[in-house]
């Protein structure tokens, strides 16, 4: 996906660092106070559903769910709009005990004045992820 757009940047960029397992290219990609809602409604990791706030809350995301597994995601579309994209993708996850799960999702991110990502509210199906783990 080729695009100027620059919440499209950034959100394929972060995309991208995450295949790589690289968690400071990752993490540059956010404002100091950028808001991760992943998934939204809430999760084990953000009971609340309030959003995890920060760089220390999008570190802990890292370590507890990038860091230890292989997480790829494959980009259908991106849609661009305003200071915002819509990036429609299907997530493939390998743990390292090989277990392996994969669902679909819409990713929108929102960028601030400088580009970087001030907000992630990702859509997919906890319940179902959670039950394909056992």
């Amino acid at each position: 996906m080729n695009s100027t757009h620059p919440a499209a940047v950034a959100a394929l960029a972060a995309m991208e660092a995450v295949g790589a397992g690289d968690r400071d290219a990752w993490l540059a990609r956010y404002a100091p106070d950028a808001v991760l809602h992943d998934p939204v409604g809430g999760s084990p990791l953000d009971p609340a559903g309030t959003g995890l706030a920060g760089r220390a809350a999008l570190e802990r995301f890292w370590e507890l769910t990038v860091a230890p597994n292989d997480v790829r995601f494959d980009v259908a579309a991106v849609h661009p709009a305003g200071d915002e994209a819509a990036v429609v993708a299907s997530v493939a996850i390998r743990f390292p005990h090989g277990a392996q799960i994969s669902y679909d999702g819409v990713f929108v991110y929102r960028v601030g004045d400088d580009r970087r990502i001030v907000s992630v509210r990702a859509y997919w199906d906890l319940r179902r992820v959670l039950s394909a783990l056992g």
